[in-house]
């Protein structure tokens, strides 16, 4: 029962890390569709996103599982460390992994949100003079329609 336990522990870190390589991924794909932060594909972008999302939902899941078995089997794997050592030790490295990943993640998502608010900040200035520039089309627009009532003038400059 404990062996098994423990299999499924150390199936469970290959699979978070599994995940982890593909949210970095994903983290590349985004930082390659905000390079350029006049010329992005929103739709990409939005991929990415809910990519990333589903695969965030996917290592929670995971993790919640991992603790859960983890809680269950914490006494009895402490009793028998020495029968499980090789085991613990690959968990341990694999724990390792996860947390190097984790570092590259979250450096790479703060990396990822400054590219994002450079976007948004061109986006923002992009609508402001789009609306500018229909505000003075507009007004342009009621000038001259307010001059069209007025009849024309005749100058005579006989004296």
């Amino acid at each position: 029962m404990l062996a098994s336990s423990l299999d499924m522990l150390e199936e469970s870190l290959h699979k978070k890390i599994e995940l982890m390589t593909e949210i970095e991924a994903e983290n590349e794909r985004q930082k390659e569709v905000l390079a350029n932060p006049e010329n992005v594909n929103d739709d990409l972008f939005d991929a990415t996103v809910d990519k990333k999302g589903e695969l965030i939902d996917k290592l929670v899941a995971i993790d919640d599982g991992f603790q859960t078995l983890f809680d269950r089997v914490k006494e009895e794997v402490g009793a028998n460390r020495d029968k499980f050592a090789d085991q613990i030790r690959r968990m341990q490295n694999l724990i390792e992994e996860i947390t190097a990943k984790s570092a590259s993640i979250e450096a790479a998502e703060r990396r990822n949100k400054k590219l994002a608010e450079k976007y948004f900040d061109t986006a923002r200035q992009q609508m402001n003079t789009s609306k500018q520039t229909s505000a003075v089309a507009f007004n342009y627009y009621r000038t001259m329609n307010n001059f069209k009532d007025i009849p024309p003038q005749f100058l005579d400059k006989k004296n």
